[in-house]
């Protein structure tokens, strides 16, 4: 894994200064080299985290066998080596998956993206063209961040810290983006919180020439249901999986496993076993009744790993936010970062690639909003005008039900999902706050707002591209460490996407077709298991004297930066230790990290 930076611009020469401030700000990105090629037109610029050819010949930039193009790569192409056997015809240098993406670049220009698989973000520079070619992966994996200069240079990189580097630019703050991150928590992958700093969303590429920037979709998430039963779909499932697996296993380094002993981290490290055993497994727990560690140590045993676990350490957590946010560049209020980061920070010491078990919830139907919203499409009132009617009058008399309340109040599982599910302040709130902004992210398909896999559709654009990845990769990265997610290989992912609803979830059950094609592979204890988070409280955590502190520091001063954006007054009425008041703590947090440029 790595960090990418580029500055393209006449007198290229001119920039050295300024690419090497923007990948000195990444170092925790690529700790093990640094380097940055120049054209006459284009600088590029890049930090290593060697993995794949450990050599000097996976080093980047890369330059093609012509010295025309010149590439700069974060991320990985799985399946490289099978990729490579279609282009044999390229006179390779090296072993690295970067350099075949020249080699399908020269043959392909453009058109390579619809055949590359992978987590990835690069460059292209086309020195003939005159062209810089860009992408994004599918899902949102590794990030990539783009401006326009002070005189005009088209300025790139993986992280917001590193375009605010080359001071060739002064941010402007977002107030769409401001009002999407107070009612979700984190910034829409399709913005940035500048409004003349943008982010490349997932599937989308971007080319440069002559001034010009152009940005379209290249992929779209497949917007029907298979019709397929469930012996088809447990046969096709472990096959497309094993194979995600197996490719996302090569390296030139040491493999590990995150284990938290849920369903998805136990099916990871039980396919891992078939190719590489006695791999390394690591997990986070809190050290209270409801403890994951006693699962993970359950598959841990099974499968005779090199287990390892990172017990909660009572650390001051107004120094850990202080020292860890920084790493976002943008407000983020995940409240299961700091233990992702203490896990990342512990994994690293040990290995420097890490597979995770992200996003099967999404894929699978495990969440347990989705089995509500099944309950509410399900219900009598759902969308029943008649029965609506009666209940409005009825609740009058007696109290009603939750799913009857919430179907007189949203008009559709979607609006439900989106307007209820994970949201912090409602549209009337930030009002309240002073944010008049509002922004609706668009997606690759038209949801249908009944479709509960519509809802599952909506959250792989938006909840994991926006915040499931944007926590991977920054508090993975900001310990040099790179996590694989398998199940977000293209193949399985679509697979996923497509089955349909009934075969991932019931009033029942949550993740059928996980349980029924994995089961056998875990404990039994494992097997009767439901979705359990890290077991944080926010409450408890602001029962802590020295955040409390940190808080009446941020929140309780007028001259603090962040009241250029909301209303003083307002936010003290939300102070009250809950998922609001941290969402404006982590709010307060980022403007008081980029005070100086704000």
């Amino acid at each position: 894994m790595c960090g990418i930076a580029g500055i393209i611009s006449k007198n290229g020469r001119n920039y050295q200064e300024e690419i090497k401030k923007m990948t000195d700000s990444m170092i925790h990105r690529g700790p093990d080299s640094s380097h940055y090629e120049i054209y006459e037109n284009a600088t590029l610029g890049h930090r290593r985290l060697s993995i794949i050819d450990l050599s000097d010949n996976g080093k980047q930039p890369m330059f093609s066998n012509t010295k025309n193009e010149c590439i700069v790569l974060n991320g990985e192409i799985y399946g490289y080596q099978d990729i490579k056997k279609q282009y044999t015809e390229y006179p390779y240098h090296g072993s690295s998956d970067t350099e075949v993406i020249l080699a399908m670049y020269q043959k392909k220009k453009e058109n390579l993206i619809h055949d590359l698989p992978g987590m990835f973000a690069f460059a292209i520079w086309d020195n003939q063209k005159q062209q810089l070619y860009c992408a994004r992966d599918r899902f949102g994996e590794k990030p990539f961040y783009y401006a326009i200069g002070q005189n005009d240079e088209f300025i790139f990189a993986s992280e917001i810290k590193a375009i605010l580097a080359s001071g060739l630019i002064l941010p402007k703050v977002n107030p769409e983006a401001v009002s999407n991150y107070l009612q979700y928590g984190y910034v829409s992958s399709y913005q940035s919180i500048y409004s003349n700093i943008f982010t490349l969303p997932p599937a989308h590429q971007l080319t440069w020439k002559d001034g010009k920037i152009m940005v379209s979709r290249y992929y779209s998430l497949p917007a029907k249901d298979a019709v397929i039963s469930l012996s088809e779909a447990k046969e096709q499932f472990i096959y497309l999986l094993k194979n995600a697996v197996k490719k996302q296993l090569i390296a030139d380094v040491e493999v590990g496993s995150f284990l938290s002993g849920g369903l998805d981290s136990s099916s990871v490290v039980a396919l891992v076993d078939e190719f590489l055993p006695h791999q390394t497994t690591i997990s986070f727990g809190y050290d209270h009744k409801d403890s994951e560690l006693k699962y993970a140590k359950e598959i841990a045993d099974k499968y005779k790993t090199n287990h390892i676990e990172v017990h909660e350490q009572k650390k001051d957590l107004a120094q850990s936010l202080l020292n860890i946010s920084p790493f976002f560049d943008e407000p983020f209020a995940d409240i299961s970062y700091i233990p992702h980061y203490e896990i990342c920070k512990n994994a690293r010491k040990n290995l420097t690639v890490v597979l995770s078990g992200d996003v099967g919830d999404e894929l699978f139907g495990g969440y347990h909003f989705y089995t509500i919203e099944n309950k509410l499409k399900n219900h009598f009132s759902y969308k029943s005008i008649i029965a609506q009617f009666g209940l409005n009058l009825y609740k009058k008399l007696k109290p009603i039900s939750f799913l009857t309340q919430q179907n007189l109040k949203y008009s559709s599982i979607l609006d439900f999902h989106l307007n209820s599910v994970r949201n912090d302040f409602s549209r009337e709130e930030r009002s309240i706050l002073g944010i008049s902004a509002g922004y609706q992210q668009g997606y690759s398909f038209t949801p249908d707002p009944d479709s509960l896999n519509d809802v599952m559709r909506v959250d792989l654009e938006n909840y994991v591209p926006g915040n499931m990845m944007v926590k991977s990769d920054r508090m993975a990265m900001a310990n040099s460490l790179e996590v694989r997610t398998p199940f977000l290989d293209i193949d399985f992912a679509e697979f996923c996407i497509q089955l349909p609803d009934q075969l991932k979830l019931n009033n029942e059950n949550d993740k059928i077709i996980l349980r029924e094609t994995m089961g056998a592979y875990w404990t039994e204890t494992i097997r009767k298991r439901h979705k359990q988070g890290f077991g944080l409280s926010v409450k408890s955590w602001f029962e802590e004297d020295k955040l409390m502190k940190l808080s009446d520091d941020l929140l309780k001063d007028r001259n603090q930066k962040v009241f250029n954006y909301i209303d003083f007054n307002a936010t003290q009425k939300f102070l009250t230790k809950d998922h609001k008041h941290w969402n404006l703590l982590q709010l307060a947090l980022w403007a008081h990290n980029n005070q100086s440029v704000l």
